[in-house]
Formats: C-alpha cells, sequence, structure tokens
C-alpha cells in the first residue's frame, strides 16, 4: 500500500468554517445529487454501522458475492433488521456508492478550494482523485469497481447521477482551461479520469506517489498543448 499522504478531508478537520463553506460549494455544483451525496445518516439507528460493513464487504467479496445476511452479520446486526433501513441490496449498494461519492467529492472540493489558476486547480482536483482512490479505502473502491450498466434500469440511473454529479467537478474543471480551439474538453476530461481511475488496478507502492503521478498525468496533458509542434 502507498505511504499515508495527508488528505484535504483531514486537514479539514482542523478548521471547520472552511469544511461548511466546502460543503455548501458541494451542495451548489451538483444541485441534483447534493441532497443524497450530503445528507448524513441519521444519528439515532445503526445506518453508519451498516454502510460500513457493506463497503467492507463490497470490496472484498464483489456485490454478486455479497449477501444482505453477510452484511448483517458484519454489521453485528439480526439478518431481517437490515431490511428496517434498506429494502433491498440494491438501495444498500446505492447508499454505500453515495457516501463514496460525497467523500470523494469533498476531497476534491477541499483541495481545489483557494487554488488559482484553470490549469492549477485541475492539478489539484486530479490529486485529491487519485489520492482517494489509491488510498484503498471500502468505499472508494464501490466507487470505482461498481460499473452502473451491470444494474437493473432503475438503479444503473441513480448509480449515473451520483456518478455524473461527481464528474460535474472536473467538466468545469477541463471547460475552464485555455485550450487550443482544436481540442476538446469533453475528450480531455474523459482520457484524463480514464487514466487516473485504472491506475487503482496496476499501482503499486515503490515509484512515483499519488500525488506525483496524478501532477504526471496532467503534465503529459498540458505540455503538448502548451507547446505545439
Amino acid at each position: 500500500m502507498a505511504a499515508s499522504h495527508p488528505s484535504a478531508a483531514a486537514h479539514a478537520r482542523g478548521s471547520p468554517r472552511r469544511g461548511a463553506a466546502v460543503a455548501r460549494k458541494v451542495a451548489v455544483a451538483h444541485p441534483h445529487t447534493a441532497r443524497r451525496v450530503l445528507a448524513s445518516p441519521r444519528a439515532d439507528n445503526r445506518q453508519p454501522d451498516l454502510l460500513d460493513a457493506a463497503a467492507r464487504r463490497f470490496r472484498e467479496k464483489g456485490y454478486a458475492g455479497t449477501t444482505m445476511r453477510d452484511i448483517a452479520a458484519a454489521a453485528g446486526m439480526l439478518a431481517g433488521s437490515i431490511y428496517y433501513h434498506f429494502s433491498n441490496k440494491d438501495a444498500l449498494l446505492i447508499a454505500v456508492y453515495t457516501e463514496g461519492v460525497r467523500r470523494i467529492s469533498r476531497a476534491v472540493a477541499l483541495a481545489v478550494d483557494g487554488t488559482e489558476g484553470a490549469w492549477p486547480r485541475l492539478e489539484a482536483a486530479c490529486v485529491a482523485h487519485l489520492e482517494h482512490l489509491l488510498a484503498r479505502s471500502d468505499y472508494a473502491s464501490v466507487v470505482i469497481r461498481v460499473h452502473p450498466q451491470e444494474f437493473s434500469p432503475k438503479t444503473a440511473q441513480k448509480l449515473r447521477a451520483l456518478r455524473d454529479g461527481y464528474e460535474d467537478w472536473f467538466r468545469r474543471l477541463c471547460g475552464d482551461l485555455p485550450l487550443p480551439t482544436e481540442a476538446d474538453a469533453d475528450e480531455l476530461r474523459l482520457m484524463l479520469l480514464g487514466a487516473l481511475n485504472s491506475a487503482a488496478a496496476w499501482y503499486r507502492p515503490g515509484g512515483r506517489s499519488p500525488a506525483a503521478l496524478a501532477r504526471r498525468f496532467v503534465w503529459l496533458l498540458r505540455a503538448p498543448l502548451d507547446h505545439p509542434r
């Protein structure tokens, strides 16, 4: 596992005002998913423990290989009690995915906040994105491994809305770049996110850190645009 890097979210714990401001920015940036992404579980139940257990089991065994009984046991609950919180496994997956998106969205928001310049802002977002993915957290694993097209139309629609809401960060950041007229911001975004997300499959510690790797990806895109032949 890669050496730990101080995350933007950890930095924010010492700055509650900044954390609240960033939470508001996330809500404004993603109005169609803000309620789901930023909502906190109710304090009077076991839902946080249940989400943690589900994320852990989904990471370890995959969605198809995990049963509701597995998740209930991991959370220390009776098998039937899980249905007080979620009607089925798809509903539980959506809740886990929502929490994963909330966490990575917050990390990106904190990284971009206060960063000046279009390219530095994109670089900061990429660093936060890759550090979060390569931290190997249960929630990050679910976000990167779950593919909406593998589920029912109703579940797929909800997962895509969450994913698209998060990717709006990169749509705006890439849209702000001073690109030449022949360059397409959407194509650049898709190529960049594809490279970043693929690192979860091949990254091994011992080489570049996640932050250095993210900066390298951005540089490889920017250099030919800044110095065309």
